[in-house]
């Protein structure tokens, strides 16, 4: 369970935020606050993993922000969301290594596969005993050796991470799966998951199928391409 504060001055665009956050499997909302003191106060007495952070608050900045809360639980992450577009700005708050930069105003597929990204890194973080360089490399964006093979590029919209985690989910169901069941699977939207699987048809590697029920439309099912 991915646990989440919600740091942000406007209350409507909070509730929004949460809603979207509600759509993403195994995220809980354990606060949303209005200032800055109100955040240290929810981190001193509450489980928090995430704080979703915007930069500017009636009593302080993020920038100001984010190391006093770090003093209280080092290992927090962060995400930005904020209208703040100065280099000054975001080049500090890249540099206290937030996890990602959302401008508003916010879309809503950008916010859920943010989150959702997050949340792979987390469980692939957790999963894993003893790092070797290759996963540190995709884990951390850093390109291959020059004596490696190039990493596959993918388009835009399309994250590496995620991909895999769509891909190996797809490897291991025979019977096939909906783009509904890999969103749930993934921690994404159904729109979000239909992009991946379709990237991976696009690229031979998925073949899809219409299986009908009983009542009701036929439902668009995809399945591992063993002949790629």
């Amino acid at each position: 369970m991915i646990r989440v504060l919600i740091v942000e001055d406007d209350f409507r665009i909070a509730g929004i935020h949460e809603g979207f956050l509600g759509e993403i499997p195994e995220v809980e909302v354990v606060g949303k606050v209005l200032t800055g003191s109100d955040a240290v106060k929810a981190v001193e007495e509450k489980e928090v993993d995430l704080v979703l952070l915007d930069v500017f608050m009636p009593d302080t900045t993020g920038v100001e922000l984010i190391p006093k809360l770090r003093m209280i639980r080092p290992e927090l992450d962060f995400i930005i969301i904020s209208a703040a577009v100065e280099h000054d700005i975001v080049s500090r708050l890249l540099n206290q290594g937030v996890t990602d930069y959302i401008i508003k105003p916010v879309k809503k597929e950008r916010f859920i596969e943010a989150v959702a990204r997050y949340k792979l890194k987390t469980q692939q973080l957790g999963d894993v005993r003893d790092f070797d360089q290759n996963l540190l490399d995709r884990l951390l964006g850093v390109s291959a050796e020059a004596d490696q093979p190039a990493p596959v590029q993918t388009p835009k919209g399309i994250d590496p991470l995620t991909l895999d985690k769509v891909r190996d989910t797809l490897q291991q169901l025979e019977a096939g799966i909906t783009a509904e069941e890999m969103g749930e699977q993934i921690g994404a939207s159904r729109t979000t998951a239909r992009r991946y699987l379709e990237y991976l048809i696009s690229e031979s590697e998925a073949i899809a199928d219409l299986e009908y029920g009983a009542v009701g439309r036929p439902e668009r099912k995809y399945f591992i391409n063993k002949n790629s």
